[in-house]
């Protein structure tokens, strides 16, 4: 005899990445489940910043379980800070995303530990004492819930309640995350990757979705084609000026793209033979989740092994400090990647204010960074509590980003065998948004909405047949 359950709802509140590109967290309450879909940190704008201290609207230990798209910090850096607020469940991943995640969240502990001891000492901060969002004894705390999930496979959070992760290219370990419940389809799109991308494989693509949520980082701009041209072009010149190149990087797939194209042109001889440094330990360490995982990326274990030996690993900050006042010609690749923290300040503080250096942006700045004040053309830059005039040429190679741009999101679409019942774009600033909004329209004839931080959307579950 067949029988049916009652039906039931699911519930999908906008926790970050609604109207900004940071911060992405999606709650899911279904079938007696509570499930987060990514877990970042809100990055850029100061009242952005400040959301990452205010207090969940949903109870931080009544969630079951995590599902993490990939190991950027935007995605994974609130997972101590969640552990802190009382989770005890279960963190899925892909293998490498949970091996960045790691790497990741340790980086992000010891910045945040820097940061407020440096604060605390100079005086420069309006709280007395200056307090980390979370320390390394609360990443400690997060990383014993990690549980390792393949691709392509169905896997059982309750009954009637499952998840798959598809791989999306991006980064290493990044996936589209599908969650079954009931009759109906839900996919997160994480970060989309590119079709043809140096590092990582083409992304996979949805073929069905009742609900659809997109990203938009890039929904209302193309990719420059010119990106390696551009490239050697500032090189050469910054170096016939005998000039130093710096490059605030992503320690993920931007440095290790940025490895290999400058290898790549010195190889060729595009570009001269001056020393390329490295001052990335994080960096350095995700290079290492490259080698351990060869079947994720494109890079042969030769390239691997000859981008390693050509370009210079700094270690120490003392190396740091030595090789900032270095007067050679050089490229310094550094983090961290919107110039918010990390090694990159220490080159910023010796560079800025030199006509003959380059600042070489690589990669999208959020609004509120420093990367984003440069790219906007600001006069001086605050580090430290002091503002530094800036005086380095400031220069933007359009074309790197890891991301899917306008055509490659609608593309990303394309394999869809009918139209979600709904969809709703996220992870983008307003007007990214609104140009894919108005793209998918143009296309494909679907509406989509754009929803506000906090916003709940429920759906019926129809009966299910057991």
């Amino acid at each position: 005899m067949e029988m049916t359950k009652a039906p039931s709802e699911i519930k999908i509140q906008f926790l970050g990445a609604a109207g900004t590109v940071t911060g992405s967290k999606y709650y899911i309450e279904t079938l007696g489940k509570k499930i987060l879909v990514d877990c970042g940190l809100f990055q850029g704008l100061k009242q952005l910043r400040e959301l990452n201290w205010t207090t969940l609207p949903v109870d931080a230990a009544s969630i079951d379980v995590v599902l993490l798209t990939h190991g950027h910090l935007d995605h994974t850096g609130y997972l101590p800070r969640l552990v802190k607020e009382g989770f005890q469940g279960e963190i899925w991943g892909t293998a490498p995303t949970l091996e960045i995640a790691r790497i990741i969240l340790q980086d992000s502990a010891r910045i945040q530990e820097e940061d407020t001891a440096r604060a605390n000492a100079d005086g420069y901060s309006k709280h007395n004492p200056a307090k980390p969002l979370y320390d390394t004894k609360d990443v400690e705390k997060t990383l014993p819930l990690f549980r390792l999930q393949v691709l392509d496979t169905w896997i059982e959070i309750a009954p009637d309640l499952h998840c798959q992760f598809r791989y999306n290219g991006h980064i290493l370990g990044a996936t589209f995350i599908e969650l079954k419940a009931g009759p109906k389809l839900f996919v997160f799109s994480g970060d989309i990757g590119r079709e043809k991308d140096l590092l990582m494989f083409p992304p996979q693509k949805p073929e069905y979705a009742d609900v659809l949520l997109i990203e938009s980082t890039y929904g209302n701009r193309l990719h420059a084609e010119d990106a390696e041209e551009h490239l050697s072009a500032v090189i050469n010149k910054t170096v016939k000026a005998k000039g130093t190149i710096i490059i605030p990087s992503f320690a993920v797939e931007r440095t290790q793209t940025l490895m290999y194209l400058l290898w790549k042109l010195r190889k060729n001889g595009t570009i001269p033979n001056v020393p390329v440094y490295m001052d990335s330990p994080m960096g350095a360490n995700v290079f290492d989740v490259f080698l351990h995982y060869p079947s994720w990326h494109r890079l042969s274990m030769q390239d691997c092994h000859d981008m390693s030996k050509d370009i210079k690993l700094i270690r120490s900050v003392q190396e740091t400090y030595v090789l900032a006042k270095s007067e050679e010609t050089k490229i310094i690749i550094a983090g961290s990647g919107m110039a918010s923290g990390g090694r990159v300040l220490t080159y910023f503080l010796q560079y800025l204010g030199k006509t003959s250096a380059t600042i070489l942006i690589v990669g999208y700045q959020a609004e509120g960074t420093r990367g984003r004040a440069l790219l906007d053309g600001a006069q001086e830059i605050k580090l430290y509590g002091k503002y530094y005039p800036v005086k380095a040429k400031i220069e933007n190679i359009d074309g790197l980003s890891s991301h899917a741009d306008q055509n490659g999101l609608i593309d990303w679409l394309s394999k869809l065998k009918s139209s979600p019942t709904e969809i709703f774009i996220v992870h983008g600033e307003h007007d990214a948004s609104v140009g894919l909004k108005e793209k998918i329209k143009e296309v494909y004839g679907w509406n989509a909405a754009i929803p506000k931080l906090d916003q709940c959307v429920t759906f019926q579950l129809q009966p299910v047949n057991i």
